[in-house]
């Protein structure tokens, strides 16, 4: 019973906790997230505005049956459950283009206290473009510049932007059984780039983005007008065609598209500072040292981007942390809360 109690405590019950700790004590409050990843994710957000009167406590929705995911946070803690003392922290998904166009869609964008990434998922800040080369400094301690990131996912973006609008229709109108996630990542996936000639995948993707759109065209051909509608509303939303990559599914971007393109890049930098090891003038010795002590040196792609911070300039996330600037400033004294953010 205790558990179960402890499982359904809504933001009263920390509202009564800092209630009973005094005026001088800072008061604490909880930030319920999707997952474990989402945890260090949702620090990086909220740190800067923990001060003498205030701190945040990140964890997940339940620590007794282990429950996780976006829909444990919102059916559990949205509602009565949160409140100034109890907020909900969550990937976007498509829910903040839906614009409530579902249930779901209404909780994330209507309550003042559930917050969301805007980009449809953390992995889409982790692969912030501007933020890649510094990933891959730190996987293979080589700070030479071989690859253009922004151009590259700057053209990614526009070849992919038509077909994501024709994604966002379809999530928006029902027809995802006919046009799914799946069926747009795997048009955009961006097979065959090489880092000497990316070129060839951007044109690939858009070759494939042309035939799937002329393929809906035929299903729907009289979309036209919906389709115009939706592309402006998002527009309204902050979507560009240079950008589209922040919203399009996070996972995909970031094991599929972002993952692999800096392996290759990371094998070419390695072997570049390699090759500056091997053809040193140093004695044999120092050299096979030297080698050893880089090799025992160098990173994980995957693991570095999960660690990446380089996203805290995207102005996507300078919108997310003014939200929550927004939630706390009518606090003065931490008392009530009023603000929409989102709406």
């Amino acid at each position: 019973m205790a558990n179960r109690l402890i499982d359904n405590i809504d933001s009263r019950y920390f509202e009564a906790a800092n209630a009973l700790r005094g005026k001088s004590a800072r008061r604490r409050i909880v930030a319920y997230v999707e997952s474990y990843d989402d945890i260090y994710f949702w620090r990086t957000v909220l740190s800067r505005f923990e001060n003498e009167k205030r701190y945040f406590e990140v964890m997940l929705p339940s620590k007794m049956n282990l429950t996780r995911g976006k829909k444990s946070v919102l059916m559990n803690f949205v509602g009565e459950h949160v409140g100034p003392d109890m907020i909900a922290c969550v990937d976007a998904d498509f829910d903040y283009l839906m614009q409530g166009a579902t249930e779901q869609s209404r909780r994330v964008i209507n309550s003042p206290y559930v917050f969301h990434t805007y980009v449809y998922a953390i992995e889409n800040y982790q692969c912030y473009a501007p933020s890649l080369h510094d990933v891959c400094v730190a996987v293979t301690l080589n700070d030479h510049r071989i690859f253009d990131f922004e151009d590259y996912f700057r053209q990614f973006s526009e070849a992919c932007f038509p077909l994501f609008v024709w994604s966002v229709w379809a999530y928006r109108t029902g027809h995802h059984g006919r046009f799914s996630l799946s069926d747009f990542n795997r048009v955009i996936d961006p097979g065959g780039f090489t880092v000497q000639n990316p070129g060839v995948s951007i044109a690939n993707i858009r070759r494939k983005v042309g035939t799937k759109i002329r393929e809906l065209q035929r299903q729907y051909p009289n979309n036209k007008e919906a389709y115009l509608k939706v592309k402006n509303d998002i527009l309204a939303l902050g979507v560009t065609p240079q950008t589209t990559y922040l919203y399009v599914q996070g996972h995909h971007l970031f094991d599929t598209v972002v993952s692999p393109i800096l392996t290759k890049i990371c094998n070419i930098l390695r072997q570049e500072r390699q090759n500056e090891i091997y053809h040193s003038q140093a004695h044999r010795t120092q050299k096979r040292n030297e080698m050893s002590c880089y090799e025992n040196s160098q990173q994980d792609v995957k693991s570095m981007l999960k660690k990446n911070v380089g996203y805290q300039q995207c102005p996507l996330f300078l919108q997310l942390q003014d939200d929550i600037e927004d939630f706390l400033e009518p606090q003065s004294g931490e008392t009530d809360i009023t603000s929409d953010h989102q709406s």
